[in-house]
Parts: C-alpha cells; structure tokens; sequence
C-alpha cells in the first residue's frame, strides 16, 4: 500500500499543478473519520476553492473525472465519492491494501525507515546534575529523549545523545559539606546537621567509600578518595565521580546510553562564557543598570529585559546556557532538541533571546524544547514520595526495581510530554488489557506462538513471502492492514512534531486491530494457500509491532 499511495500522490500532484498552476498545492491524503467513508480522503478540492474562486464541489468532480483517467487511480482506486462541502473519499482495491504485507515482509526491520539525510541532530536529556540519585522526572526524560532520538534515526538523522551537568555550582558544594559532615560523624536530625543539606543515605555511602580511600569511575571522569575529612576539594570530586558513576547505573538499568557528556564548569574554564558575553556587548544588546549588566531581550519577544551579570559580578543562570547553545551551533548541530522538565519554561525566551543577539548565524527557533510535566507515582492506591535511599523523592530504579524497565519506559512515554502522570506501580504490574505495555507485548508474543504452532504442523515460514495475499479480504483483515499501512507516516509526524507518544497511541491501536483479528478468524485452517496468507499478515504485524517497539526502547517478548 505504500507503493500505491506513491504513485497515487504522484498522480494527484500532478493534476492539482494543471488545475492550480499559480497555487501550488500540496498533494496529500488524510485518514477518513469514519470507515465507512473510505480509505483515503482528499480536501484539495475545498482548500483550492477560494483562490481559484470556484465552488467546492464543481472542482472536485473536475478533479475527479482528471484522477481517473490516471494508471495509478485506475490500477488501485475501486472508487472514488464526493461528499460533504467537496471531500473526495477513495475507496481502495483489496490489492493495494493487500500490498502492505509484502512491504513489510520485504522490508523487515527497515520498514519505516527513511534513507540517510546528511544531517546531524543533537538531542539533550536528563542532564541532571550529580547531586543524587535520578528521580522518576529524570526517567520521563530519559524515556523522552531516547524515544525521540530513535525516531530522528528512523528519519535518517545523524542523532548525539548529549548529556549536560554542572560540576562546580552551589549544589555541588552542599553536597561536598554533606558529605564532608557525614565523614566527621554527624548526620539527619544532629543539632549541628544543616537545614540545607542532603538527607539521603546515599551520602552515608559516599562518605563511606570516601574514608575507605576507594577509586569510583563513571563514564566521563575518574577519582579516587584520600581518605581526608579536611580534603573537601578531593571530597567534592569523589562526590561528583561517585553520583555520576551511580547515574550511569541507573541509566544502564533504563537502556539508556549517551555519546557525549559537556560539563557547565568547561564553559567558564574555556572562555566560552566571557567571550558569548563580549558578544553581546560589541552586538549593543546590553546596558548597565544598577551595577548590574542587562541583556535587551525584549528586542526579541520577551516580556522584560533580563540581567546577565549581577552587581557582585556573578553570572545569571542562563548566560551559561547562551554560550553552551553557541557551542551546539558550532558544533554542526543546526537542529538541536532540548528535553527539560516544565519549569525551564521562562528560560526559553532569554536564551533564544541571547543566541539572536550574539549575531553568530542561529535561525530564530533555535533550539527546539520538550518541556514535561513532573511524574506522581501510585502504588497501593496511595502516593508515593519518599525513598529512603533518595530522602526526599522516589527514584528512577525504585520505578524499575517495582515493576521492569519495559512498563517505566512504555508509561513514561504514554502521554503527551506536557501533560501530568500518574504512574499507577499496580496497573504497570497487572497481565491483563489495561496494562498498555502487556497488552501490546502480549499481541507480538500471541503471534510468535502462531507462527510456532505453524512450524510444529509442518509450516515453513520462509514460504510466507510467496504467500497469495489476494485471500485476506476479511474486515478484520482490512482493518489491520490498513493500520500497518500507516506506519511510516506515523513516524515521519512523530519526529516532525517531537512527539513519540504518538508512537505509543499507534501500537495500541495495531494490537487492539490484531486482537480483534485473532478473536474473529482462525489462522491455520484446512486450506493451505489461506494459512500462508494470514500467517503473512500475522508476520508483517508482528513485524510492525518489534519496529514500533524498538523506536521506544522496550523489548518485544516471544513468550509471555
């Protein structure tokens, strides 16, 4: 189906070019509403209508009698009805419908894919800074994030995983004295114990490892403990090491790995703040208020000019963030995508602000956010808030340890970024449909024991791609091939819109299409050339599912 709506679109791009020469129309199809209207609904009619000065349904019946004396319209098209105001809804042959299953079959796990494009794509997420374990917000953009990476790979992007950390902030410091105060044997609740500092027991074990002279390595930096409650530099740079090391074990159990880590501290050490700075002040956006240094970013929408330099001469949290979005562009990367939780949100129009002032190049809109709302976490029909391991929130592993990494990835996922969520500890475990991740893995595992009941009768499922598909003509048929048919499409929309929930909505939509298939129709029947075309359908679903799967990072069982 994906070949005969090409050269369906083809057709009708070029015949809305001769009817609207001046207009240049997009050719495109949209899904019916309702089934029963058809398989593919054209509106080029009514959005031409005005411009040309024509009435609607005069020019889709003109449009129509040019469509059919087309070879594409008339080798896939059973029908096509004007309705409404000038709908032009198509009805398909079963060939083209038909036709998905060989795609998919041929395809594999390349189905959906598109061809390289050239181009590079940064994607930035979770960069949490080490000050603890990663909490159930780091997760949702851990789940994000890679999902959106994937789907820019589907696109045929060139995609880097970044992840970007303050190493040397006033966090760092009170973790430092945490932990330092830890080593000299005070803890939570001691008089002397500070309001502001971590309560978590992870710093006991910090303290710990730190007095027993150990040696911690993350993925990006290496340290090892003197041992010294009064080396509170070599304190803070165990710290970091030992949180950092700790991260990467909470993203390994997530599935998630990143190929670059840009530390904030580099971008002082480097120059790179002092010179985005000067910048903006040779560009003439900047004044001096106040003893402060101002940035004029109303010039570019924002509600009020912003400080960039305070009057004790310290730097304002998103100056850093100009400069660090300056190293992307230089980088190469001239898409970039930040995922963020949703109180970053006043910082989007100061630091699109910054990199238009600084005069360097960057297209307006750069760079593009996902801004997610925080996760409540359920569990035994109340909230959950406190980890003792965390002291004050419930982590990341906590999610993965009380269910799997499947179901925190699938829910996290499951929802619009900027929607609230309630992870629900109980329905993630429960093995019926109302498990959203069950139900869809439990659809690739019922096939995969099909195709096994197939082979144990002397099937060979090499056989399928020869399969007569001209027999699968059944409406639960249709249905699910027309679903698979959209794959591609689907990707395409989720990446442009930085929307891989949609990728979840979709394999929800393919299993209930299959289930209600299994529940309608039996598959290894009598008649050998129909068992080898529903096992084929059965494959290219399985196959769909797998792809759509991988897009989010969860596994798809054989067996459940």
């Amino acid at each position: 189906m994906i070949r005969a709506k090409h050269e369906l679109l083809e057709a009708l791009a070029a015949e809305l070019a001769a009817l609207a020469p001046e207009q240049t129309p997009v050719a495109a199809f949209e899904l019916p509403k309702q089934a029963a209207h058809g398989d593919l609904a054209c509106t080029s009619a009514m959005q031409l209508a005005k411009p040309l000065k024509k009435n609607p349904r005069e020019l889709a019946q003109t449009l129509v009698a040019a469509l059919q004396r087309h070879d594409a319209f008339r080798r896939w098209v059973e029908a096509m009805e004007i309705a409404g105001p000038g709908f032009i809804n198509l009805r398909l042959k079963a060939a083209a419908k038909q036709q998905v299953v060989a795609e998919v079959l041929q395809a594999g796990d390349r189905f959906g894919r598109a061809a390289p494009k050239g181009r590079r794509v940064m994607v930035e997420f979770v960069s949490a800074n080490p000050t603890g374990p990663l909490h159930v917000g780091h997760g949702r953009q851990a789940a994000l994030g890679d999902a959106l990476c994937h789907l820019f790979e589907t696109q045929g992007y060139e995609v880097t995983r970044e992840f970007y950390y303050n190493d040397a902030g006033v966090q760092i410091g009170t973790l430092a004295n945490s932990t330092q105060l830890r080593l000299k044997g005070l803890k939570p609740g001691d008089p002397q114990w500070p309001e502001a500092a971590y309560n978590g027991e992870y710093i006991a074990d910090i303290a710990a490892d730190f007095a027993a002279g150990k040696t911690v390595k993350a993925d990006d930096r290496e340290f090892t403990a003197s041992g010294d409650p009064e080396d509170l530099d070599g304190i803070r740079q165990f710290a970091v090491a030992y949180l950092r090391h700790e991260q990467d074990l909470d993203l390994q159990a997530f599935g998630v790995k990143f190929d670059h880590y840009f530390l904030e501290s580099s971008l002082y050490t480097s120059g790179r703040v002092e010179q985005t700075v000067q910048k903006l002040i040779d560009a003439g956006k900047t004044f001096e208020q106040d003893g402060a240094l101002w940035l004029r970013t109303t010039d570019y929408g924002d509600d009020k000019d912003r400080v960039m330099r305070k009057s004790d001469g310290t730097y304002t949290y998103f100056v850093p963030d100009v400069a660090y979005h300056i190293s992307k562009w230089e980088r190469g990367y001239t898409q970039v995508i930040n995922v963020q939780g949703s109180d970053h949100h006043g910082t989007i129009a100061r630091v699109r602000a910054g990199l238009q002032a600084a005069g360097v190049g960057i297209p307006v809109g750069y760079p593009d956010y996902v801004l997610h709302k925080m996760v409540t976490v359920m569990k035994g029909g109340e909230e959950v808030k406190i980890s003792k391991r965390a002291g004050s929130y419930v982590t990341l592993r906590d999610l993965i340890d009380w269910t799997s990494r499947d179901a925190v990835r699938f829910f996290l996922i499951s929802r619009k970024a900027d929607t609230e969520f309630v992870f629900d500890v109980d329905l993630a475990l429960k093995q019926n449909d109302e498990n959203p991740v069950y139900y869809v893995q439990y659809a690739h595992a019922r096939i995969c024991s099909v195709r096994q009941q197939f082979v144990e009768r002397g099937g060979d499922l090499a056989s399928l791609r020869s399969a007569d598909l001209a027999h699968l003509v059944a409406p639960s048929e249709t249905a699910l091939m027309l679903k698979l048919a959209e794959y591609p499409e689907m990707l395409a929309r989720a990446a442009h819109d930085l929307a891989p929930h949609d990728v979840a909505f979709y394999l929800r939509d393919v299993a209930s299409a299959f289930h209600t298939y299994y529940s309608a129709q039996r598959f290894l029947v009598d008649d050998p050339e129909l068992t080898r075309a529903r096992l084929a359908l059965l494959t290219a679903t399985m196959q769909v599912l797998r792809n759509g799967l991988t897009v989010l990072g969860v596994s798809a069982p054989e067996k459940m």
